[in-house]
C-alpha cells in the first residue's frame, strides 16, 4: 500500500479522497490554486502545495507544476479525482515516466477510450450497438452535412475528447448544424484543448443509463450495476439514482454484460463508467466510457456497500480486487441531487460569493458530500458544484420521501442554489412514476 498520495483536484472530491486516505492511514498532499489557499478542507491534508494562480489553466491543469510539487513532496501516487486532468492520457503518461502511479487506467487505455470516436470503434468491433454516426472526426462543414444527411436529423455534435456535456450541440437542420458545429468546436477547444468533434443521430425520448466498472491488474473486471442519469439540463446531469427505475432485469443484465465486454477488450484497470442510451422500445446504444471516478459514484457505493475510492487506491497499489461478481448485490435505492451555486430563475447564472448561512440535513439514510461551510467563498473560477446530497432507503418511494425531506432541511444562504429546482424535480409526479427522458427537465423549464 502507498504511504503518501497527492490529491490533484479541489473541492468536494478532493475532500472525499483525503478522507479515504486517512481511513487507509495514507498521508496526503493536497494541491491548491491561489483562489483555494484558505479552503478549510486543506487542513485535513498532511501537506498542501499551491501550484499556481486562480485560473485552472495555471494551476489544476498545470502538469509541470503538479509534477514538480509531486517530486518535491516525495509522493508515490496521484489521484486525479474527476474533471481537470482525470482523463488526460498525456498526464497519466507523464506520471508513469516520472515513476508516479496514476490512480486510474493506464495511459494507453485513457488515450483509446478518451477519444470518443475510437471508443465507438472498439464497441463496434465487439458487436455492441452504437448510435448511428460519423466513423471519424468531422473534417469540415461539408463532411458534417454529408453525415447528417446520411443518418437523418436531428443529430448531436459531440466533442471527441472530454465530457461533462461540454462541446455538445443538437441540430435539427442544415443551418443549425453549420452554426452549432463552430460553437461545439470552440467549446471543445476551450475545455479539452482539442477542437475535434463527431456527429451522432440524436435519439429522442431516451434514458441515460451508465454502468460502473472496476478492474484490477490481474485481469479481473467487475460491474457494480447501473445508475440512471436521465434527469439532465444541457447534457449536464442533475439527479442520479440506482437502480434505474426504467429498465427491466433482462435489459439490465444485457447492458452490464456489454459494459464488461468493452472493459475486457482494452484490459481496463481501476474505476470507470460505460454509458448508454436506452430508447422507448428498450434498445440500448453505447455512447462513451468515462475513464475516471464519476460525480455520482456515491449512489453505487450506497447500494453495493463498496467504497469506490478505496478500491481505486488498492487497485493502483497492486492489490487484487477481493470481489466476486455473483456476490456483488445491489440492495435498496439511492438517489443523488447535485447542489450547484447557480440561479435557476436567471438562466442558471453562476453564483460566486460568500455563503452566509449553511446547515446540512441529516437523519437516517442521508449523506452529504461537500467541502462548503458557513463563510465559505464560492469562487468564480471553477465548476459551480457546492455539494452532493445522497439518500439511501429500502424502496424508491421511501428514497424519494427522504430526499424531499432532506432538500427541505438544506439551508444555504448568501447565494442562490439549485436546491429549489431539485425539490421541484424530485416532487414531480412524472419523476415518481419513473416515466422520464433526457429532455424532461428542459421541457419542464420551458413551461415555467
Amino acid at each position: 500500500m502507498f504511504s503518501r498520495i497527492m490529491v490533484a483536484n479541489r473541492g468536494e472530491i478532493a475532500l472525499r479522497i483525503i478522507r479515504a486516505c486517512r481511513e487507509l492511514e495514507i498521508e496526503t498532499v493536497a494541491i491548491c490554486s491561489k483562489a483555494d489557499e484558505r479552503a478549510s478542507y486543506l487542513k485535513l491534508a498532511d501537506i498542501t502545495v499551491c501550484v499556481g494562480p486562480e485560473d485552472a489553466e495555471g494551476s489544476y491543469l498545470n502538469i509541470p507544476s503538479i509534477i514538480s510539487a509531486a517530486e518535491i513532496t516525495d509522493i508515490e501516487a496521484i489521484h486525479p479525482g474527476y474533471g481537470f486532468l482525470s482523463e488526460v492520457g498525456h498526464f497519466a503518461e507523464v506520471c508513469e515516466s516520472s515513476n508516479i502511479v496514476f490512480i486510474g487506467p493506464k495511459s494507453d487505455v485513457l488515450k483509446k477510450l478518451g477519444n470518443k470516436t475510437e471508443a465507438r470503434k472498439i464497441a463496434i468491433a465487439n458487436k455492441i450497438p452504437v448510435v448511428p454516426g460519423s466513423e471519424s472526426v468531422i473534417k469540415n462543414q461539408q463532411h458534417a452535412l454529408e453525415v447528417a444527411h446520411k443518418i437523418g436529423y436531428p443529430v448531436i455534435i459531440k466533442a471527441s475528447a472530454g465530457g461533462g456535456g461540454r462541446g455538445m450541440r443538437v441540430a435539427h437542420n442544415d443551418i443549425s448544424l453549420v452554426n452549432s458545429l463552430a460553437v461545439a468546436q470552440r467549446e471543445a477547444e476551450a475545455s479539452f484543448k482539442d477542437p475535434s468533434v463527431y456527429i451522432e443521430k440524436y435519439i429522442e425520448n431516451t434514458r441515460h443509463v451508465e454502468i460502473q466498472i472496476l478492474g484490477d491488474n490481474y485481469g479481473n473486471i467487475f460491474h457494480l450495476g447501473e445508475r440512471d442519469c436521465t434527469l439532465q439540463r444541457r447534457h449536464q446531469k442533475i439527479i442520479e439514482e440506482s437502480p434505474s427505475p426504467g429498465i427491466s432485469e433482462r435489459l439490465r443484465e444485457e447492458i452490464c454484460k456489454a459494459a464488461t465486454k468493452i472493459a475486457k477488450a482494452v484490459n481496463y484497470t481501476n474505476a470507470g463508467t460505460v454509458e448508454f442510451l436506452v430508447d422507448k422500445e428498450g434498445n440500448f446504444y453505447f455512447i462513451e466510457v468515462n475513464t475516471r471516478l464519476q460525480v455520482e459514484h456515491p449512489v453505487t457505493e450506497m447500494v453495493t456497500g463498496i467504497d469506490l475510492v478505496k478500491q481505486q487506491i488498492r487497485v493502483a497499489s497492486g492489490e487484487r480486487l477481493n470481489l466476486k461478481q455473483k456476490k456483488i448485490k445491489n440492495q435498496g435505492v439511492s438517489i443523488e441531487c447535485r447542489i450547484n451555486a447557480e440561479d435557476p430563475q436567471n438562466e442558471f447564472r453562476p453564483q460566486p460569493g460568500k455563503i452566509t448561512a449553511y446547515h446540512t440535513p441529516g437523519g437516517y439514510g442521508v449523506r452529504v458530500d461537500s467541502h462548503a461551510h458557513n463563510g465559505y467563498e464560492i469562487s468564480p473560477y471553477y465548476d459551480s458544484l457546492i455539494s452532493k446530497l445522497i439518500v439511501y432507503q429500502k424502496t424508491r418511494e421511501e428514497a424519494i420521501a427522504c430526499m424531499k425531506r432532506a432538500l427541505s432541511e438544506y439551508v444555504i444562504e448568501g447565494i442562490k442554489t439549485t436546491i429549489p429546482l431539485n425539490l421541484e424535480l424530485i416532487s414531480h409526479p412524472q419523476f415518481a412514476s419513473g416515466n422520464i427522458n433526457t429532455i424532461f427537465v428542459e421541457n419542464l423549464l420551458s413551461k415555467s
